[in-house]
């Protein structure tokens, strides 16, 4: 029996309808209780930098090889699983806030974003989808973690932003 090749395998970029069905989305009531990470991370690979990096135990893995798991009770949205992730696969969703959305994502790109900056939002694809506000910028082993405004409905569709200066 021939199985299927996921989506993301073939075109490198994860859905967020396959992120739900492997569970690594949390309930929409804990999107809007507060910051929560999500580990956009599908593949068994030889990585576990978030568990070590994770204050609160939110994150964890049974062996090395395994998909990171996070426990959304546990997790209090620091970023910190952001800004150690090699694969770029970690952000921070909050809906806390009727009518927005914080997307805390990482940034290797320049030039260096700004609080209170305006940027181009980008989708999962690479595709501008709006604009956002930046509201903290902050630094961790040369990895820029940024938190961005944007509208509600793509909370979970951008994963990057351009600064056009």
């Amino acid at each position: 029996m021939v199985s299927e090749i996921p989506s993301y395998r073939r075109s490198g970029v994860i859905s967020v309808e396959e992120l739900r069905r492997l569970g690594l989305l949390p309930p929409e009531d804990r999107l809007r209780k507060g910051p929560v990470a999500i580990l956009e991370c599908p593949e068994m690979i030889p990585c576990n930098i978030c568990v070590s990096a994770c204050p609160s135990g939110a994150i964890r893995m049974d062996r090395i090889i395994d998909v990171p798991r996070v426990d959304w009770d546990k997790c209090v949205g620091c970023g910190n699983c952001v800004a150690i992730c090699p694969g770029l696969a970690a952000f921070v969703v909050d809906l806390s806030k009727p009518g927005k959305a914080y997307v805390t994502l990482p940034h290797e790109l320049l030039p260096r974003p700004r609080e209170g900056e305006e940027v181009t939002l980008l989708s999962r694809d690479g595709r501008e989808v709006g604009k956002g506000r930046v509201v903290r910028v902050w630094e961790r082993n040369r990895t820029l973690v940024v938190t961005v405004e944007v509208p509600e409905e793509l909370a979970m569709e951008v994963r990057a932003i351009w600064v056009r200066r």
